[in-house]
């Protein structure tokens, strides 16, 4: 069975296009030289035929012929005809080419004589009174003449075969963009943003393809909607039996003695603030996967930073850490940064607060925005444990926390960060500083280029709080 398309990485329609197609218009252009040639060639040569027979019948009919003597270079180059008369004992009488060197032919008719390493064409009739004529014409004059005329009709053929398969190179090249354009809007497709693929201006032949990517892609909409739907009615049917038992949690407080009853009843506690913190991420992640999110506005990053550090500094003070701001001198005096501001609150807050809560009490967590070549960049620099390498990529898994740590937490928070942060154009990058221990939270555009893993140096800063 013969394959159109290869296989391997080289497997193209545009290839496999070329390759067929290519072939066909040369073998196509081959074939019509050939063929021209053939014709021509027929062509000319029964019209010579019949001119050279009508002239020897000619001189048959006279007698006291007189032949003018020919030109050797218009007999070769211009087909000029060359007459001999031959006795009837074999005798040449007259030539108007004494050069020409062909003997008398002893059958009348045409013939195709080669002598003197030259190719003639020649007819042969008998006059009334015995004698021989005969008609010579160079066979070189005719194959030549042949070509000539078949060039000149294959010579528009010869020009459109290269533009031809020139054309057919760019709608390959267009088809196969097409295709791409497809496979790319595929590609683009992510939980947050299912939509069916344009069916106009699809071919037929992947019409039924693309189709079925439209029917998938339609069950997977819905299969989102419908986890989206579950964890925002469990989250909130959660939220207010964990309230309740907060709330007589606080009531027990007051009539608990003191003791191990206590120390029990500070793991429980803590258990119920755990669940409550959980059920506020599955919140606020539905929130965050809704269909219709906040419209992108331009913001003031440096309002931003301050707005997310100020919400989180009884936190900080809670757990006696350090946390500050600190702007590069050099940055603009307002950065801006296109994006819907829940979306940039969402990874700031959840950057920052990851870092409050894994940092050490006593420790330091400083907020930095600085100048990059591809746009403004954030900076959340802690001085907490860090991340072990293994894991750098991992940390961004739902519900994965890294195995050994005792900071209490859901899992949940880089996740909701990382999607927030590219719905704002922007990346998360995670790094180990090398100067302590602590890890480094670079929030940076897309299109920039990777950070140099390396200490986390001090800016100089002009706004510092804390």
């Amino acid at each position: 069975m013969i394959h159109i398309l290869s296989s391997g990485p080289m497997c193209s329609l545009r290839r496999a296009l070329l390759r067929w197609l290519v072939p066909m218009f040369l073998l196509v252009g081959g074939a019509s030289a050939a063929l021209s040639y053939w014709t021509y060639s027929r062509m000319v040569g029964s019209f010579m035929d019949e001119q050279m027979e009508q002239l020897a019948h000619s001189i048959a009919l006279q007698d006291g012929l007189v032949l003018h003597p020919a030109d050797p270079e218009r007999v070769h180059s211009w087909g000029v005809y060359v007459a001999q008369v031959w006795s009837a004992d074999g005798r040449l009488e007259v030539t108007s080419l004494p050069t020409a060197s062909v003997p008398m032919s002893a059958t009348e008719g045409f013939d195709d004589v080669a002598t003197g390493g030259r190719h003639w064409r020649v007819y042969t009739t008998t006059s009334a009174t015995g004698k021989h004529v005969q008609v010579l014409q160079s066979g070189d004059f005719r194959r030549k003449l042949a070509v000539e005329r078949a060039g000149a009709a294959l010579a528009p053929v010869m020009v459109l075969l290269p533009l031809a398969i020139l054309l057919l190179w760019a709608l390959t090249a267009k088809l196969s963009r097409e295709v791409r354009a497809i496979g790319e809007q595929v590609a683009q497709q992510d939980e947050n943003s299912i939509s069916e693929l344009p069916t106009t201006r699809v071919p037929n032949e992947i019409a039924l393809m693309v189709s079925a990517v439209n029917a998938l892609l339609a069950r997977l909409r819905s299969a989102f909607a419908a986890q989206r739907r579950f964890v925002q009615d469990a989250a909130h049917e959660l939220r207010t039996p964990i309230t309740a038992v907060a709330l007589q949690l606080e009531n027990v407080r007051r009539d608990l003695p003191a003791g191990a009853c206590a120390q029990s009843f500070a793991q429980l506690e803590a258990g119920v603030q755990r669940a409550q913190r959980l059920v506020d991420q599955l919140l606020k992640l539905s929130r965050q996967e809704a269909p219709a999110p906040e419209p992108a506005a331009a913001l003031d990053l440096r309002a931003q930073v301050h707005q997310s550090v100020d919400g989180l500094i009884a936190l900080a003070d809670q757990r006696h850490i350090d946390l500050g701001v600190e702007i590069d001198a050099s940055i603009a005096k307002a950065p801006m940064l296109r994006c819907a501001a829940v979306d940039l609150r969402s990874a700031l807050d959840n950057l920052i607060e990851n870092a409050l809560r894994y940092t050490p009490e006593g420790g330091v967590v400083d907020v930095r925005l600085a100048g990059g070549p591809a746009g403004p960049v954030i900076e959340v620099v802690d001085t907490g444990p860090g991340i072990p390498p293994e894991q750098l990529t991992r940390v961004f898994d739902r519900f994965f926390r890294v195995p050994g740590t005792s900071a209490r937490g859901s899992g949940l928070g880089l996740s909701i960060a990382r999607s927030a942060a590219q719905r704002c154009g922007l990346r998360i990058v995670l790094r180990n500083r090398s100067d302590r221990s602590g890890l480094v939270a670079r929030l940076e555009p897309v299109g920039a280029a990777p950070a140099v893993t390396g200490p986390a140096q001090p800016v100089p800063a002009t706004a510092v709080a804390g």
